[in-house]
């Protein structure tokens, strides 16, 4: 009961807070005032003098798409750059060197990408410039492009007889500096509040209370024994870079257990901050659809949808996991007031079964990849849920700005079925779904799956790079290789654990995935959004499907699931679900 209550507190924090901040961002993009203008707008005009831009030109989809990636490219070469050359630039009191090639080109498609995938460790491998100018500051540009690519897709189905979105380069600055800076700022202080770190020192040295007698094993065979008896106690600007870690539903971590280090995320209360910050834009951009729309009720049908969705998923991820491990003979598993009971493996004492549940959900329905437990030790069906969320598409209030245009297509599919299933020409709020938009909504589906399966096969059937870096065999490794690609091509950056990544083929290949699952599939939503835009809007009659109803939640649920089904269940059958039922065969792996 305790668990539920706080997963039930989570949620109507997050219901109450989407309002507000959505109906702000719908001024934001509207170019309306805000109390932020005074502060705000000369900065604004004095950035569009210095690039040249113009703001009040407005572009077609295919330049809108173009300044996307044009500027996606340009800063992917200067976090590149960055990454190479740390070991030459200041603030590295630690004096790392030089990322290599392959990890600085994998890194740097992450960051880019909204990913945030670490093949690395960040507090041995990452000088804090490269922490705030190269990674932080991606952070908050993927971030403002995701956002900015939503408000063009509601742009889309708002406008009628137009040929333009928008302004890219507006639609950045103003998602950068009305949205995510200030949020950024009040959370970055509240997190220090919390006892989050936040320093440009050196790290320090301690010395250890029980010196510690480590034994290795030589290539030649031999064992040696060396006695440890100090510790280094990493550190830097990480309040800063959590805030928009979080925000901007990025996930890359400044450490390497992420928000299960005390330094990133110390007590209960800033979990509770960490988890709703990740849904607050996502959940506001859905009543910023309704405004822009001009359909509130809209809004809160997809609302629905996603809730339900979400909930399903925290049901079966606490359940699976507060169950005892059927293989631990002997151990009392049960609750009690001493003990959260369950599956305790992987998971933080301090956050317990419930609240890791909670986030492994949270972080998987966003694009964020941020945890504070270790997904590679959940019970099979409780690891299946945060894998079923991403090959979903991540759009369970979803990635900032991503997650929205990923539900907009799953709207256009399902006003498409609801059209064929009444014999009529499907609408969608007055304006008629065509071929065209039909045929590119399923471009943008089947990227997807193609990527990561097709990445997936390769690695699995090859031995010599791709399962040689495996911890695990069995149905067990198949889902790690499957969640690192479908995480890299979902853009959400979180690790099953128990697969070396850092290698040349995963560096290259995932790299790949990241920028494939990101711009490949941002292309065929302009245009959608670009064909969208030059239509009329008809008045609505007895035979237009609604889009504010309980029936229309349920069928834009029940499609979302289907294609879902259809495409991954296979994978998934043989591995977690395998898995599951060996488990309880027990065996293990």
């Amino acid at each position: 009961m305790n668990g539920w209550l706080q997963i039930a507190v989570f949620f109507a924090l997050v219901l109450l807070a989407a309002k507000p901040i959505g109906l702000y961002m719908a001024r934001v993009y509207g170019r309306e005032k805000t109390w932020l203008d005074p502060v705000l707008g000369p900065v604004e005009r004095l950035l569009y003098r210095m690039t040249g831009v113009d703001p009040n030109e407005e572009m077609r989809w295919t330049q809108y798409a173009s300044a996307v990636l044009v500027f996606s490219l340009a800063t992917m070469l200067l976090t590149y750059a960055v990454e190479r050359l740390q070991h030459w630039l200041p603030l590295n009191p630690q004096h790392l060197g030089a990322v290599e090639p392959y990890l600085a080109w994998n890194t740097a498609a992450s960051f880019t990408t909204n990913t945030n995938w670490q093949s690395y460790v960040p507090e041995t491998t990452m000088s804090y410039l490269t922490q705030m100018f190269g990674l932080a500051t991606h952070m908050f540009w993927s971030a403002a492009m995701g956002m900015a690519l939503a408000i063009a897709f509601i742009r889309g189905i708002a406008r009628r007889e137009m040929k333009t979105l928008g302004n890219f380069w507006v639609d950045l600055t103003r998602g950068t500096l009305w949205v995510l800076a200030p949020l950024c700022v009040v959370y970055a202080l509240a997190l220090v509040s919390q006892g989050v770190v936040q320093n440009l020192r050196p790290y320090d040295t301690a010395t250890l209370v029980e010196p510690q007698h480590v034994t290795t094993t030589g290539t030649d065979g031999k064992t040696s024994t060396t006695v440890v008896t100090t510790q280094t106690i990493a550190q830097g600007p990480v309040a800063s870079e959590e805030a928009i870690k979080m925000l901007g539903t990025n996930g890359g971590g400044f450490f390497n257990t992420n928000s299960a280090h005390p330094f990133e995320n110390p007590t209960p209360l800033t979990n509770l901050m960490e988890m709703f910050s990740i849904f607050l834009i996502p959940a506001g951009l859905v009543v910023t659809l309704g405004r822009m729309v001009g359909s509130p009720a809209h809004g809160w049908a997809i609302f629905a949808a996603m809730a339900v969705l979400w909930f399903a998923g925290v049901l079966t991820c606490y359940w699976a996991e507060a169950q005892p491990n059927p293989l631990l003979h002997g151990v009392d598993q049960r609750v009690s007031m001493t003990s959260s009971g369950g599956n305790m493996e992987g998971k933080e004492v301090r956050f317990g079964v419930a609240n890791s549940a909670l986030f492994a959900t949270v972080t998987t329905d966003a694009s964020c990849g941020a945890v504070n437990a270790m997904h590679d030790s959940f019970m099979p069906l409780g690891g299946m849920v945060p894998l079923v969320n991403i090959l979903l598409g991540e759009i369970v209030f979803g990635g900032v700005g991503a997650g929205m245009y990923g539900m907009l297509i799953f709207v256009v599919l399902t006003v498409f079925i609801a059209g064929l299933m009444v014999g009529r020409t499907p609408e969608y709020l007055g304006k008629k779904v065509q071929a065209y938009d039909v045929q590119l909504s399923m471009l943008y589906l089947l990227i997807f799956p193609l990527i990561i399966l097709g990445f997936s096969a390769v690695s699995v059937l090859s031995h010599g790079f791709g399962t040689s870096s495996l911890a695990n065999h069995g149905p067990h490794g198949l889902s790690e290789i499957l969640y690192a690609y479908t995480s890299a091509t979902g853009n959400n950056g979180s690790a099953f654990a128990g697969l070396n990544a850092n290698t040349h083929w995963y560096n290259v290949s995932l790299g790949i995935a990241m920028l494939a699952g990101r711009f490949l599939m941002i292309v065929p939503m302009l245009a959608v959004a670009g064909n969208l835009v030059t239509k009329k809007i008809a008045p609505a009659s007895l035979g237009t499907f609604p889009v504010t109803s309980t029936l229309f939640t349920v069928l834009l649920t029940s499609v979302i699931l289907i294609v879902g089904a259809l495409t991954f269940f296979p994978a998934l059958s043989l591995g977690p679900v395998l898995e599951h039922l060996l488990l309880r065969a027990g065996t293990s792996f």
